[in-house]
């Protein structure tokens, strides 16, 4: 595994893993994303003031960031953590999602 995505109820943040310490303990940095304007998304009245159609269609350009901070995250029972309890899924692949209808 090269990411770790941060899982934020419906949003998700790409981290690339920077070091393992141990089979339980790894050290990431969050990614820069810049949201693909090709994909026009579509919203519509509903919701709190909209409603997006098509936004499983976003694209996000994803790339490294060399001055963000690298922080520990920690394998327990629930799966990977952060200290202050933000959960992380582990990829081959960094995603991004904003979930526009929140």
């Amino acid at each position: 595994m090269k990411y770790a995505n941060h899982v934020g109820y419906s949003d998700v943040d790409p981290y690339e893993i920077v070091r393992v310490i141990s089979d339980k303990t790894i050290e990431i940095r969050e990614m820069k994303t810049e949201r693909d304007d090709s994909v026009k998304l579509e919203f519509h009245v509903g919701g709190f003031s909209a409603h997006c159609s098509n936004q499983h269609d976003q694209k996000w350009t994803i790339s490294s960031d060399e001055t963000a901070p690298v922080i520990r995250i920690r394998l327990g029972k629930r799966g990977w953590k952060c200290p202050h309890g933000r959960k992380f899924v582990l990829g081959d692949e960094p995603v991004k999602f904003f979930d526009y209808n929140f």
